[in-house]
């Protein structure tokens, strides 16, 4: 007999995210655990790990080519292939969740534990660990020899002759004494530390059948027969440290997935093969939008041309709302002197995430990891009267964190990246509206990158915070009045607020109904304490201000890889890095080619001239390249005067005069839509 696993909650995310890195922790034993919660981020500002589909409807009907024999365009008659495929993602996104079905979850977990039954089984000397259910499934740790492909069938292979059994799942409490005691005998030391971590008494223990038995608090279907063998697939080997500590033992994590029904299963492979096509890390070297370059270093991005387009005009769109919201924009330097990061309290919370101070003219510097004391000591340069309040300045500041390599992932965990980052210096009773406000201004820029649906938590006061309880109370009921104001259905974390004050986070769902953790606004009483920062009052009497920290995008980075993943690299018109393409049919329509380019670009339109090979290659390559619009020219349009224009949502749009052409890309520019 063997024994495996203290249950553990997984953070929930949604669907298909990337696995979560070596971090897991057991719960505590003895009961029902409460619905999985987000893990928490470090207790200091900005801490940044770092929906509906687009398809736009064409008003054209398709219109004769210009030139026999030119190649269909994928999405063509109106661009409903296309949208049909994003209706069919959306249907089979509706898969039932841990927190939606119970029975989910307790198959998920039954799972956990048939694996590590399994795996027993077949490698007597392994050591088990934890293994808890998870977003799609579920894991188990286990210390042994590393595993293969080859192993993983043969663990799945046993884990159906275990269902088959129709083996009961049997729960069982024991003293401490007794759990003890068995699993010295089975010579299981991670166990015992985890039954250390166990504060509740009784211990339970879950037994499959009277062959195996677990450290475990439920829940768990009744017999191993309800658990549907075609529903279940192993999924993947990965290492992990025990507890997460890279100075522990390296452990193999096997993942696995599982579903009520076999049809479920299917759905979700389907889902995940799409969440493959879309891997911004796969898009980004296709499209040529960014890269990583080891010999500079690992998670430092370096932004090609076309990507860095993109960010242009994510920047200027950004700057643009901020100026219109009322914000003054900074630039500060990427480094600064070691004390202001002793007044900030990094130094003392957030050593471990800094790189390594340099000296400097016998003075130490270190690169930045925050922007909000830059932004302080703006504020602070002057005293301020009560008459100037809020002040509001917001900056796009790059900032360095240190990452573990094995932690780095595209451009969604990195060393360098470049925040949105946005202060509010504020009197008490102007929280609400400037709360207010800020959710306004996240709305309109999310809602023009195609993000409709958000997942909203305000978190509360918790066990050890700054601040009097009268402050605290003033600010959560600004920050819950602000959300009802505008409507938005939101969560409570009760007890999830950062030290320093109550927050709102808020997650945008993408195309296939993965949740991203996006923006954030909270309100600090910490750092104007720890600056020592002031403003007068209508008594002459010096007060102290209320800070908030926000941030709409996150980092540029990280929303950059989300944006690419969201639209597969097809990016809509507006900021797509190319909006055009002129193709002549033969070299002999080259001169006009250019003529036409030369015009565009006049106009602000992003155009490029491909010539050199036939044009079916040359349609083919703009497509490949996501090339939203192509202006084909052979010997009619050239004598014409004209350009006949395809879309790649609205098919054959027909022959166009250049000046025709300009408007309606600019109307549609405009207005955010397709051509």
């Amino acid at each position: 007999m063997s024994f495996a696993c203290a249950m553990a909650a997984a953070s929930p995310s949604s669907l298909l995210l990337p696995r979560p890195q070596t971090l897991s922790r057991p719960l505590l034993n003895g009961r029902l655990p409460s619905p999985p919660a987000t893990r928490r981020a470090p207790s200091l500002p900005f801490w940044s790990p770092t929906r509906d589909p687009r398809r736009f409807a064409a008003s054209s009907s398709p219109a004769p080519s210009a030139v026999e024999g030119k190649p269909k365009l994928d999405g063509e008659n109106g661009g409903r292939s296309a949208r049909d495929k994003e209706e069919g993602l959306r249907e089979q996104r509706v898969l039932p969740t841990n927190e939606s079905s119970e029975k989910l979850l307790r198959i998920r977990h039954t799972c956990a534990h048939v694996m590590a039954m399994a795996v027993q089984r077949l490698f007597p000397g392994s050591k088990v660990t934890i293994g808890p259910w998870i977003d799609n499934g579920f894991y188990y740790d286990f210390d042994m020899e590393p595993l293969t492909d080859k192993d993983l069938k043969r663990i799945k292979k046993e884990m159906d002759r275990i269902i088959n059994r129709n083996l009961p799942l049997i729960r069982e409490e024991v003293s401490r004494g007794e759990a003890q005691t068995r699993i010295m005998a089975l010579n299981e030391p991670y166990k015992l530390k985890i039954l250390e971590s166990i504060e509740e008494e009784p211990i339970t223990i879950y037994h499959i059948g009277n062959e195996w038995w677990d450290l475990c608090a439920g829940p768990h279907v009744d017999s191993t027969g309800h658990i549907d063998k075609k529903a279940v697939e192993l999924e993947s080997v990965a290492g992990a440290y025990w507890r997460g500590d890279v100075n522990k033992p390296m452990l193999q994590r096997i993942y696995g997935t599982a579903w009520e029904t076999e049809e479920q299963l299917k759905a979700y492979l389907h889902l995940k093969e799409e969440a493959k096509r879309r891997d911004h890390r796969r898009l980004g070297q296709d499209l040529d939008l960014f890269s990583i370059q080891e010999d500079a270093g690992g998670g430092l991005v370096f932004w090609h041309p076309k990507g860095a387009m993109v960010r242009h005009i994510i920047e200027d769109s950004w700057k643009k709302i901020h100026l219109q919201h009322g914000y003054d924009l900074l630039y500060t330097p990427h480094v600064a002197k070691a004390d202001l990061w002793k007044i900030s309290g990094h130094l003392d919370f957030y050593k471990e995430n800094m790189y390594d101070q340099m000296n400097i003219e016998d003075e130490l510097y270190q690169l930045r990891p925050m922007n909000c004391p830059y932004h302080i000591l703006v504020y602070k340069r002057k005293l301020h009267s009560y008459r100037e309040l809020p002040m509001r300045v917001a900056e796009l500041g790059t900032v360095y964190r240190y990452e573990l390599s094995g932690s780095l992932h595209g451009l969604f965990r990195v060393r360098g990246f470049t925040q949105d980052d946005a202060h509010i210096f504020c009197l008490d009773d102007q929280i609400k509206n400037e709360i207010r406000s800020v959710l306004d201004l996240t709305e309109e820029i999310l809602l023009q990158f195609g993000f409709k649906k958000y997942e909203v938590n305000l978190s509360t006061r918790p066990e050890k915070f700054v601040g009097t309880d009268d402050i605290w109370e003033k600010a959560t009921a600004a920050l819950r009045d602000a959300l009802d104001d505008k409507g938005w259905a939101y969560q409570i974390d009760e007890g999830g607020g950062a030290f320093y004050g109550p927050k709102i986070d808020l997650k945008i769902e993408d195309a296939l109904g993965r949740k991203w953790q996006c923006s954030t606004v909270q309100v600090d009483f910490n750092l104007p304490e720890r600056f020592d920062i002031s403003y007068v009052d209508s008594n002459a009497e010096k007060r102290r201000p209320i800070m908030i920290h926000r941030a709409v995008l996150g980092s540029l980075e990280r929303f950059f890889g989300v944006l690419i993943e969201h639209y597969a690299g097809d990016f809509p018109l507006w900021i797509s890095p190319i909006q055009t393409r002129v193709l002549p049919v033969t070299d002999t329509e080259v001169n006009y080619c250019m003529e036409v380019v030369s015009k565009l670009n006049s106009t602000g339109i992003r155009a490029e001239l491909c010539s050199g090979e036939r044009l079916p290659k040359l349609v083919r390559n703009a497509e490949k390249q996501k090339v939203p619009l192509m202006a084909v020219v052979g010997p009619k349009e050239v004598e014409t005067q004209m350009v006949t224009v395809r879309s790649r949502f609205g098919g054959e749009l027909g022959m166009m005069t250049i000046e025709e052409f300009i408007a309606r890309i600019q109307f549609a520019v405009s207005n955010k839509t397709s051509l």
